[in-house]
């Protein structure tokens, strides 16, 4: 069983949406015994919160399933336990390689946009108010891994 983890900087938006998204593709795929996944924060701003409502409404508006979910920051003994950890953006790298002085060389930890060309970064919708194009980015991605690995 692989491990997959998505992170970005607060693990209230993308990160946790690439987990919710990657749970359905599995599903749909009938790949759910063959990865467990979760989402992490490369901050503490957030920790303990749940997902940010807006991107809750956008992800249960095409009919995700949500599992409960409060933010968490990721350590370094969850890095080197995966098999893959995705990161948003650069911004996202930085604090990784804060956390895992190794992140920029180690090949289990890519963008989770590493398997298409159609998607270069995920934005931060906290920002941008995008967050139905950030949902549409990461299910690129996501398919693009699932495609890439089977």
């Amino acid at each position: 069983m692989e491990k997959v983890y998505f992170v970005c900087h607060g693990n209230i938006c993308r990160s946790v949406a690439a987990e919710m998204v990657f749970l359905a593709l599995l599903e749909k795929r009938g790949l759910s015994k063959d990865y467990v996944c979760d989402s992490f924060a490369t901050s503490y701003e957030e920790i303990g919160n749940p997902i940010y409502p807006p991107m809750k409404r956008e992800l249960l508006s095409r009919g995700y399933a949500l599992r409960p979910h409060y933010a968490k920051r990721i350590g370094k003994e969850e890095i080197e336990e995966a098999d893959y950890v995705f990161y948003m953006d650069e911004e996202n790298m930085y604090g990784l390689s804060r956390i895992y002085p190794n992140a920029r060389t180690n090949p289990k930890i890519k963008p989770i946009s590493f398997h298409t060309s159609k998607v270069s970064e995920i934005e931060d919708p906290w920002y941008t108010g995008r967050y139905g194009k950030v949902v549409d980015q990461i299910e690129v991605c996501l398919n693009a891994f699932l495609d890439a690995k089977h």
